[in-house]
């Protein structure tokens, strides 16, 4: 799904990626719209501007995330600007491209977004890097003050856990253990609750924190 609301760039980007092997499902001009299209066609990959006409890519990104949460988003933005990139991956997008990105280098981005691949922007994955970097060596006593005791998670949910940081989607997680997609998602949501985060990046990130990463 191709989220713009400039229409003839959006046009141009749906029509690229077809020509190129992709199924464009649906495209969006803004955050209501593109909520209202995910929740019904549940697409794969999301490509997402930051610049809406109702809002903004990391508002939109979180909407379609609460209603398609398999859904990949991968940002095309014009803007590379730090504020921009931290928004976007904070609000659940796994990839960052600014728009002078070539149409290969686009069709190779989406194959890796689909495929569960972080991909960015030369530059752009060092910035997050660095920020998540900063954020883990923050002193003990204030990473307690703001975390609070430590949440307990089922052996189940652990493992879920451990496979959504590794960036498996739902249905791969579900194909591993061998129960239901919505039986996964149950455990997502349910880490979501208990850990206090807001989407699949936040909890990558806790797990990777907290070592929860690595098979025992």
């Amino acid at each position: 799904m191709v989220v713009d609301d400039h229409p003839i760039w959006r046009d141009a980007v749906a029509r690229d990626l077809a020509e190129d092997g992709f199924t464009v499902v649906a495209t969006a001009d803004g955050v209501a719209s593109a909520r209202r299209r995910a929740a019904v066609v549940q697409p794969d990959v999301v490509l997402m501007d930051m610049r809406l006409g109702d809002g903004d890519g990391a508002q939109a990104t979180a909407e379609v995330l609460a209603v398609s949460p398999s859904s990949r988003v991968l940002v095309l933005s014009a803007s590379g600007e730090r504020d921009d990139v931290l928004e976007a991956v904070k609000a659940g997008a796994t990839g960052y491209l600014v728009k002078s990105a070539s149409r290969a280098e686009l069709a190779d981005a989406v194959r890796a977004t689909a495929a569960g691949r972080a991909v960015f922007t030369p530059g752009l994955a060092g910035l997050v890097l660095g920020e998540y970097r900063r954020i883990a060596q923050r002193p003990e006593s204030e990473a307690a003050a703001q975390v609070g005791p430590t949440p307990t998670l089922t052996d189940r949910e652990t493992e879920v856990l451990r496979h959504v940081a590794k960036g498996l989607t739902a249905k791969q997680i579900a194909a591993k253990l061998s129960v239901s997609h919505r039986t996964v998602e149950n455990h997502v949501q349910a880490t979501f609750r208990k850990l206090q985060v807001a989407n699949r990046v936040e909890l990558a990130r806790y797990a990777i924190e907290h070592g929860l990463d690595q098979e025992p």
